[in-house]
């Protein structure tokens, strides 16, 4: 008979790690500036999950409350980043980041 395992505090921080690593690792390696985004978005989501946990371990709501203002911000860096990006891809195809060094007025 399968005994089922509950996911301790231990479990969540070791995959928010693990996603924070690919984010990183994504941002570093990848020149797509939409991959890079999304990367960078991946890297908020893990430490969104670290500070749940965080919170959760230690029965104080702080951490979810600083939850919620990530979000929002990332909700506003995705309104105007990804319409940025987007506008650029659509001009320049093959863009990368380096090419977007050149936005720098």
């Amino acid at each position: 008979m399968l005994s089922t395992i509950a996911p301790t505090n231990t479990w969540y921080l070791v995959l928010a790690a693990v996603l924070f690593g690919i984010g990183t690792l994504g941002v570093m390696v990848r020149r797509n500036p939409l991959v890079m985004f999304m990367c960078i978005e991946l890297m908020l989501n893990a430490v969104n999950l670290t500070f749940v946990t965080l919170a959760t371990a230690m029965s104080d709501i702080n951490g979810q409350v600083v939850v919620f203002f990530v979000m929002v911000v990332a909700a506003a860096e995705v309104v105007v980043g990804l319409g940025i990006i987007v506008s650029i891809m659509r001009r320049r195809t093959a863009a990368t980041a380096d090419d977007l060094s050149a936005l720098k007025g």
